[in-house]
């Protein structure tokens, strides 16, 4: 009898997600996508990438591979957005201009202008330095 990926990622063993891959169904293989969908750096990632770099489940490892750098791609874009707004919301709580809210974290502008259409993620650095010039400003000290 064949290990089914019924239980929690936590409590699922590589050897079972190993199972579910090479021998599984169409609704095993959905229940570890939805785990991707879930935390796309999650255990059960991890598991499958580790399953995937030792064995080739016929038209199942390209699959698993594409849906999990989608989700994955997904979810850096959804994260660089909720970065990009947290600047925008920044600049617009200190009551600074952009040029003099961009001079006093160390940076340009147009520099500030890219992080803030979200086409460029600052560094945790700059990321600190934004919080703590829009707490300043705004009486907040962060």
């Amino acid at each position: 009898m064949r290990e089914r990926f019924h239980a929690p990622p936590d409590a699922t063993s590589t050897e079972a997600v190993q199972a579910a891959l090479e021998r599984g169904d169409l609704a095993d293989w959905h229940r570890i996508v939805a785990e991707f969908g879930a935390d796309p750096w999650g255990r059960t990632a991890r598991q499958v990438e580790e399953v995937l770099s030792h064995t080739r489940p016929d038209g199942v490892a390209e699959a698993m591979e594409t849906v999990l750098s989608r989700v994955r791609e997904r979810a850096e874009a959804s994260e660089r957005a909720a970065v990009a707004t947290e600047i925008r919301e920044a600049v617009k709580r200190s009551g600074l201009s952009r040029a003099e809210f961009a001079s006093q974290i160390g940076t340009s502008a147009s520099r500030l202008s890219t992080y803030a259409a979200g086409k460029v993620t600052p560094s945790a650095t700059l990321m600190l330095r934004i919080r703590r010039v829009a707490g300043q400003q705004s009486g907040d000290q962060r």
